[in-house]
Formats: structure tokens, sequence, C-alpha cells
């Protein structure tokens, strides 16, 4: 059994992962998304999603970037 580079865990099903050239193995989507998913800026939650990106910066939504300062950035635009 192989173990899971976030908790340890050995388990009969884990899977893999590649990002960035770099191989992980994991027992768990949240291990993977502990692991591998970046913080926001402003606030640290993990971004699961596309989030968003201003001066090489990554937000959780256009709240945190504005309370940065960015202020172009949407989270959706109503048409």
């Amino acid at each position: 059994m192989e173990k899971c580079d976030q908790c340890g865990n050995a388990y009969e099903h884990t899977f893999h992962v590649t990002m960035k050239g770099s191989d992980f193995t994991f027992d768990s989507f949240e291990c993977a998304i502990e692991k591998l998913a970046p913080r926001c800026h402003q606030c640290s939650t993990r971004i699961m999603g596309h989030g968003l990106e201003s001066n090489e910066r990554l937000y959780c939504c256009a709240n945190c970037a504005r309370n940065e300062g960015v202020v172009n950035l949407k989270d959706h635009e109503k048409t």
C-alpha cells in the first residue's frame, strides 16, 4: 500500500496527481486540496475553483481583491 503525501495514511485506494512536473500520492481529495490548492492572498482560504488573479496574486473572490486595493476584478458579470 502506498502512503498519502499529505497525511501519511497507508491506503490501498490511493491516487496520483502530477502537477508542474512533480508527482504526488493521495488517499483523499481533501488531502490533495490541502497539499496542492493555492491560498487566497487576502484571507488564506484554499482556492478550489478558478479564483481571480491580479499582479501575480490569487484571490478567492473579488471582495478579497478589493480589500487589497484591486478594483478591476468581478466575481461574475450579469448580462
